[in-house]
């Protein structure tokens, strides 16, 4: 199908590293490890929070919707990954493929609002600690859950409905139906295409950034006020895994998304992509579970290990 023609697409073809077939084995492998590792922790903390009922607090009722989340998102890009490396030109079906980039959109909107979530979370667990209970409440927290996964369909729909429809090429030189490289098939204005790619992502990435931004700052100038080290410490142990969640989540996110447009799309790009896929929702959970002494004395317990006093 020629690229420069605009034709009614009804299937797209997938190259991955085709003209690479050792680094496509390789990167099989790897992918293949990194998914079930990310399946395995992120299912572990849902356990977790669901069967101790010391994890039955705010923070923790948004951790395991991030676990959630991270399960579902790994699992719209990764086994696609893993079919394209098996074989040379992977076939996917018009609506398979925009199934997966608006899923895929769904699900990474909704991690970032549900970041920015937590982050309030935190500055009222910090800057309120007496209210805390009260401004935290759990019909308050079911709300806020529901908010952010509705909040993140409501704005999909709108991309979905507004953006482009028609393709002038059916080859993706991706492993996976990626927003960025499907973008690139789009017929018209490339320029235009770029602009509203950039209004989506400023919408998407860098609203609910900010407010973590502000949100963090403010939380600053309250710990800056502690005058004991025991608060120094309860408010750093509070906050430090969330700040790692959002600086590799967002970081890698940014370097993604924010980088300047290329009509082609390089083999380290597909790999990054992948991998930011895939990496991100293994690291979450290892971080909170190497950071975090409740979720450490929950693993105890329900592996039969020493028991820790609460």
């Amino acid at each position: 199908m020629n690229n420069n023609s605009e034709t009614v697409v009804t299937e797209f073809i997938l190259l991955g590293l085709s003209n690479h077939p050792v680094a496509q084995t390789i990167f099989f492998w790897i992918v293949l490890v990194i998914y079930l590792i990310g399946l395995l922790g992120n299912g572990l903390m849902i356990i977790l929070i669901i069967t101790n009922c010391h994890l039955h607090t705010p923070m923790y009722f948004f951790l395991s919707n991030l676990s959630f989340l991270d399960i579902c998102y790994t699992t719209t890009s990764a086994p696609q990954a893993l079919v394209t490396c098996t074989t040379e030109r992977t076939k996917i079906s018009y609506m398979a493929c925009m199934a997966q980039v608006h899923i895929g959109l769904y699900l990474g909107t909704t991690e970032y609002i549900l970041l920015a979530v937590m982050a309030y979370d935190r500055f009222v667990a910090i800057c309120s600690p007496l209210h805390y209970t009260v401004i935290m409440r759990w019909r308050v927290c079911v709300q806020m859950a529901i908010g952010t996964w509705g909040t993140g369909f409501i704005l999909t729909l709108i991309f979905t409905v507004t953006g482009p429809k028609r393709f002038c090429g059916s080859v993706i030189n991706h492993f996976t139906c990626e927003p960025q490289t499907v973008g690139k098939l789009i017929c018209g204005d490339n320029h235009l295409n770029n602009i509203v790619s950039f209004i989506n992502t400023a919408v998407l990435l860098i609203v609910p950034f900010t407010f973590i931004l502000v949100t963090y700052f403010r939380i600053g100038l309250a710990v800056w006020r502690i005058r004991s080290d025991q608060g120094w410490s309860k408010a750093f142990s509070t906050c430090s895994s969330h700040l790692a969640v959002i600086a590799i989540f967002y970081g890698s996110s940014m370097a993604m998304y924010l980088q300047p447009k290329s009509k082609n799309t390089s083999e380290r790009d597909k790999m990054v992509s992948v991998l930011y896929g895939a990496v991100t929702p293994m690291l979450n959970p290892l971080i909170y579970s190497l950071r975090n002494k409740d979720v450490k004395r929950a693993l105890q317990k329900l592996f039969g290990g020493k028991r820790s006093r609460y």
